[in-house]
């Protein structure tokens, strides 16, 4: 199994940046305090608990997904507007548009016996013409449950957004991000990864907030899933 950098939670956002060019991604440990993690999931846990799980093995048969966290959530709003990484997104896509805009949010929750999701690309949501000399997206996912081999931590395989498209990873090059709750994995939309398998019996806990260029369309419409007066907030 391969490894994935990680990096303190003073880090700069010129450190992550480099780390995200060579690997396609990093994790950033603790960046959140324990208050924080139970706000988080006090506010999220009665739509995780309305919530049907997936109906393919994509969005997986026993996993929740929620979106619209900005409406839903007060605290994931600190979360989407972090310096730390907000500056490292800005800085990252900088080359590729004029700003940066929050693309998606979703708090995941995989339960346990799901299966591992299929290894992909993020930036297949706008298909296979645009160039791979841009780079689409700045990705999150902050773990609001420790994240292991055993409970479903992502996978990625560091280096892949220098593959050839129809390279397949070998089982020695899929890293599996594992972190305390609290940390955040940072990588881009062209790396390999997905969902792990979660052979325990406790739910593995994420929430994913994506930035895309100002120029893509969302992949989840900010304009309507998020009133506002609550966005002017």
């Amino acid at each position: 199994m391969s490894d994935l950098l990680h990096l303190p939670a003073n880090t700069t956002p010129d450190a992550i940046c480099d780390a995200i060019a060579e690997h396609g991604g990093v994790i950033i440990d603790d960046l959140l305090d324990i208050e924080t993690l139970t706000t988080l999931e006090e506010e999220l846990r009665p739509y995780l608990e309305a919530c049907a799980s997936g109906t393919n093995a994509f969005a997986g048969f026993r996993t929740k997904r929620i979106g619209a966290l900005i409406a839903r959530s007060p605290t994931s709003r600190r979360l989407a507007t972090h310096p730390l990484v907000t500056s490292a997104s800005s800085q990252y896509l900088a080359p590729y548009c004029d700003h940066h805009q929050l693309h998606f949010s979703q708090a995941v929750a995989i339960g346990k016996g799901e299966g591992a999701q299929m290894l992909h690309r993020d930036r297949g949501v706008w298909g296979s013409t645009l160039t791979r000399a841009v780079e689409t997206q700045f990705s999150t996912i902050w773990a609001l449950t420790d994240f292991t081999h055993e409970n479903g931590a992502t996978r990625i395989v560091p280096g892949s957004h220098r593959w050839e498209k129809d390279r397949q990873p070998t089982d020695d090059e899929i890293a599996s991000a594992e972190m305390r709750a609290g940390s955040v994995l940072l990588y881009n939309g062209t790396v390999l990864h997905g969902g792990g398998e979660n052979t325990t019996i406790h739910e593995r806990v994420g929430v994913l907030l994506h930035y895309t260029l100002n120029w893509l369309r969302q992949e989840e419409n900010q304009y309507l899933s998020c009133p506002p007066e609550i966005a002017k907030g």
